[in-house]
């Protein structure tokens, strides 16, 4: 009975193939269709270009996020979404344009080949081929090698409150207090091209030593790279690496958007690429965090809102967008580039969903509305993003501070049960903890060692569900980035110290 319904289905999508064939666009009915993005959505290519910057300015206008004069910094991989991005925020901020977008853009690129495996003279390659778009773009840009996470700060941990809490609520307020300071300031012409816009807000940058403005990149040091290459070594599992490579990236994001004062960090996620992302962290255990990780804004860090403005579009309308008005793309290499499907669980995802979608076209459209529906209650969450604890790798309350009636605490009692040793192996752990640390073994095993290296049974407490399950896949913690070691020691003797005066202390 299944193969006939099958069959039947095959029939009549072959039917309709041919059907599309001569079709005029559904919108100015005249021109003839260019391009059917759904089973009956056929557009002119005028058309199209209307429909796509609407979706744009639409997404950004009924969200409210991005105010008038605030700074955001575009996160760019060289992917198509990410170029179709900064197309559209290029030509946002025209001069003739209607409804023009009015924030301060610059541009970051991360390069991660060091992760990836590739030779310095690949990397250089890839960096020139970047450097090349993003000039056209006349927007103030920065290259930064991945490997700069080992100098980051300790406070990349540390959430902070928003920056302009005045604005919360006021939008409107906002818009109208900055059309009055145009009006005012008619010599700064802020209501100009894309390029001078941006080169009248470029001057106020205060970068630190080792993140240059200018667009220029230079040789991360042979130690850092060997510390990255050691880190992402140390994981077993692609799985692991993705997620590290994900946190990381992050961080660094973060970091770069703190020291040059963006307050709003756009993010190029597509429609498809969420919908693989749904699936993929409900089965690393990151569902309690899927409306952080999904939605269209992200404001885990407190100061700094991750904005997701692509994701009404699918990847078929990107591509299709920079094919029909020449938006350049550079590919990079990544680490599941030209992996098997079965090579990790995010790889894996995406295989399915992509197989899904080809018999069935509403597949991520309905991944993607269930996605939208899930919310954070946003009085609790504003005033529990402070005060709860974080986790140390993704920066998302803990999920672990359950009850002891729940599966995450049987699940706890179970692997502790297991990992017991027997009476008679605890003498070679005496004489073990007696070497103090002769080798990185003993910083894992030992309870007495003084090192500064925390232990993994001391890291883990201090992680989400998700990230201990990332951990485990580690071999050792002690190749993680300084920052998060320190910040690591630092939690862990708190909650020890925490733990002694329990029992004096208030509710």
């Amino acid at each position: 009975m299944c193969e006939v319904e099958y069959r039947d289905y095959v029939d009549l999508k072959k039917e309709e193939k041919s059907e599309r064939l001569g079709r005029t666009c559904m919108k100015c009915k005249e021109g003839s269709a260019v391009l059917i993005i759904r089973v009956g959505d056929a557009f002119c290519k005028s058309c199209f270009k209307d429909y796509f910057v609407h979706k744009f300015r639409a997404m950004l206008g009924k969200n409210r996020v991005v105010y008038p004069g605030e700074k955001v910094l575009l996160a760019y991989s060289g992917g198509p979404s990410s170029s179709a991005m900064i197309h559209q925020v290029q030509e946002g901020l025209g001069r003739d344009t209607p409804k023009k977008l009015r924030f301060i853009p610059g541009i970051l690129f991360i390069d991660e080949g060091a992760a990836c495996g590739q030779s310095w003279k690949q990397r250089e390659q890839n960096v020139s081929e970047i450097q090349q778009v993003l000039q056209k773009t006349n927007f103030p840009f920065h290259i930064v090698p991945l490997e700069q996470v080992f100098t980051l700060p300790q406070s990349v941990l540390q959430s902070a409150s928003p920056g302009n809490p005045e604005h919360i609520g006021n939008y409107k307020r906002a818009v109208n207090s900055f059309l009055g300071q145009q009006r005012a300031h008619k010599e700064d012409e802020l209501s100009g091209t894309a390029g001078e816009l941006a080169q009248l807000c470029v001057t106020e940058y205060e970068c630190g030593n080792t993140l240059p403005n200018d667009g220029t990149y230079s040789h991360p040091p042979v130690e850092l790279t060997s510390a990255l290459m050691e880190m992402f070594n140390s994981a077993r599992t692609l799985t692991a690496k993705l997620e590290l490579l994900q946190s990381l990236r992050s961080h660094l994001i973060l970091h770069v958007a703190r020291t040059c004062g963006y307050s709003k960090v756009m993010s190029g996620e597509s429609c498809t690429r969420l919908a693989v992302h749904l699936l993929a962290n409900i089965s690393l255990g990151r569902g309690a965090f899927l409306p952080l990780d999904t939605g269209f804004s992200d404001d885990r860090y407190g100061d700094v809102v991750i904005v997701r403005p692509m994701r009404e579009y699918s990847l078929k309308e990107i591509s299709f967008y920079n094919r029909l008005f020449n938006v350049q793309s550079v590919f990079i290499p990544t680490m599941e580039t030209k992996a098997p499907e079965n090579s990790s669980i995010q790889h894996l995802s995406e295989s399915f969903i992509t197989k899904l979608q080809e018999d069935f076209p509403s597949t991520v459209s309905t991944m993607y509305r269930t996605s939208e529906k899930l919310n954070v209650s946003k009085k609790e969450h504003a005033e529990e993003n402070i005060q709860q604890e974080k986790c140390l790798i993704c920066m998302c309350n803990l999920d672990t501070r359950v009850g002891e009636a729940s599966a995450f605490c049987a699940t706890q009692v179970s692997q502790n049960l297991s990992q017991r040793r027997p009476k008679n192996d605890t003498e070679p752990t005496r004489d073990l903890e007696k070497q103090c640390c002769s080798s990185e073994q003993c910083c894992e095993r030992s309870t007495s060692c003084s090192s500064s290296v925390p232990r993994t049974q001391d890291f883990i407490p201090l992680l989400c569900y998700s990230c201990r399950v990332t951990v485990k896949d580690v071999t050792s913690v002690s190749t993680f980035p300084p920052y998060v070691l320190q910040e690591a020691k630092l939690r862990s003797r708190r909650l020890e110290i925490r733990n002694e005066i329990q029992e004096f202390l208030l509710d």
